[in-house]
């Protein structure tokens, strides 16, 4: 599978925010978000060919036992159902991180889903060559509660960039079923410090009023908008 990068650093994200972690990050994604932070996994993937045993004995070599397969889109990646089964042998604990529009039987331990909102779509960028297929797909219902169902644990981690957008969240948790608040993360969108910080304070009170997890984005404030972090 191709790999942009893989490195080691602190889990920025989610339940597991400031864990030490493995990061393997797949190249190839099947959406074009506007705002993608890592279009060299996406827009533009690059990356190696690496084998299932290679990336797991690069993983190794540095000192953590948990894991975060992301990506781009790492659902879509060939190997990805043997990659996380050796893992598993290797005692990792793994997370996926997926915008669930794809599902496969594989181990993990906590699913990261996050759907992407229509505050994604890329209707201008590129001459919006690209927003007619991401707004099909950028949504799977069925494939959502799949990983809920499976996961051992989950977060359902929206990217938020104005008030308006809480509708389409409330809608789409509307569908699904065997969740609580406390799985709802609202991550505020933006690469830098100052933006973050813009709409982190509104962003938090919903989270008060609603009982959903502020999620902030630690690796953009220790390191920036920077690869390998």
């Amino acid at each position: 599978m191709k790999i942009s990068e893989l490195f080691y650093s602190i889990q920025g994200e989610g339940k597991l925010t400031g864990v030490p972690s493995v990061f393997v990050r797949a190249s190839g994604c099947n959406l074009r978000c506007v705002w993608c932070d890592t279009p060299y996994a996406s827009w533009n993937p690059e990356g190696e060919e690496m084998t299932v045993d290679e990336i797991v004995r690069r993983a190794g070599e540095f000192d953590a036992k948990h894991v975060v397969i992301t990506g781009g889109e790492p659902m879509i990646m060939p190997d990805i159902v043997e990659l996380c089964a050796a893992f598993r042998r290797e005692k990792y604990h793994i997370t996926i991180e997926t915008a669930a529009t794809v599902f496969k039987a594989l181990a993990m331990d906590l699913a990261s889903l996050s759907p992407k909102l229509s505050n994604s779509t890329p209707w201008e960028r590129e001459g919006g060559r690209f927003a007619q297929s991401h707004e099909r797909n950028r949504i799977n219902i069925a494939v959502i509660q799949q990983f809920i169902d499976a996961a051992p644990d989950f977060q359902l981690k929206f990217v938020v960039s104005t008030e308006q957008d809480l509708l389409e969240i409330h809608e789409l948790l509307a569908q699904l079923k065997n969740w609580q608040p406390i799985d709802v993360l609202l991550m505020p969108e933006g690469t830098d410090p100052a933006t973050l910080d813009s709409r982190a304070g509104w962003i938090a009170d919903i989270c008060k009023e609603t009982g959903f997890r502020f999620c902030p984005r630690l690796h953009v404030l220790l390191y920036g908008n920077t690869r390998g972090t």
